[in-house]
């Protein structure tokens, strides 16, 4: 889910448009998404007695729900595997990094710090967080309660009070997810094309459009040049040492005329 760092051709209308995800990122975002809604949706199915009973073929929903939720993982592991991966890990940097001003942010509920918004929002980051924790829970709870026989009983037990309880928490969070993206269509725009105009980045995501302005166009179109020329500006910078302009040799001994050191 890392942007590539170019500005994409105008739309239609003329607006300028920036590439916020690559096709690989939409692909896993998709995948899971897919992955866990049918999960959600069958195990409400298996959950709830008046809806098991109007669907039917309980062994089928079972099935589909268990080869769903083996499926999870999937997106993530490939998304991993191929010469895309570099942009994937780029945004689960930005996602895992928690700054005072998200924390800001989740508490007054996007009220206060969006000054300081970049890629993601706190809100963006809480949920990603929340898949990230519930995917392998899930996995091991399932997995004891369909393979149950070689597990103690307090096991089976507990094993199901934890895939419920986590799947009342997932349903209520996929629920929110949706409606807070059904509330910014062009939030929604951006994963399903992968582009966002410049104007909405400039106001949900200042800094993320302010990192997007500062880098030339990258012809790879996978943010790999980006990363490419962040690698060559900071080799471009040596450490400072003597016979380094703008070098400060210490106390007692003339130095030149300020620091001057090139960030």
């Amino acid at each position: 889910m890392t942007s590539r760092s170019r500005a994409a051709p105008p739309d239609d209308t003329g607006e300028s448009l920036l590439d916020r995800f690559t096709p690989a990122e939409r692909a896993l975002h998709w995948g899971t998404a897919a992955a866990v809604l049918t999960c959600a949706v069958t195990g409400l199915v298996l959950y709830v007695g008046p809806l098991s009973t109007l669907v039917g073929r309980r062994n089928l929903v079972k099935d589909v729900h268990v080869i769903a939720g083996l499926a999870m993982p999937v997106p993530l592991i490939l998304a991993y595997l191929g010469s895309w991966r570099g942009a994937v890990r780029d945004d689960i940097r930005r996602l895992a990094r928690w700054s005072k001003e998200d924390r800001r942010w989740l508490w007054t509920r996007g009220l206060e710090g969006r000054d300081r918004v970049g890629k993601f929002n706190a809100g963006q980051k809480a949920n990603a967080a929340f898949i990230a924790g519930m995917i392998p829970v899930m996995l091991a709870t399932g997995s004891i309660m369909r393979w149950f026989e070689p597990f103690p009983l307090e096991w089976r037990t507990g094993a199901t009070f934890v895939h419920d309880w986590t799947a009342i928490a997932t349903w209520l969070i996929v629920a929110g997810h949706i409606a807070f993206a059904l509330a910014d269509s062009v939030s929604v725009r951006g994963i399903v094309t992968g582009r966002v105009p410049r104007t909405w980045a400039e106001d949900q995501h200042p800094l993320w459009a302010s990192e997007m302005a500062s880098w030339p166009d990258d012809p790879s179109g996978d943010g790999s040049h980006a990363r490419h020329l962040r690698r060559t500006r900071r080799s471009a910078y040596p450490e400072p040492g003597p016979g380094y302009a703008g070098w400060d040799p210490g106390p007692g001994e003339e130095r030149s005329e300020g620091r001057q050191w090139p960030r």
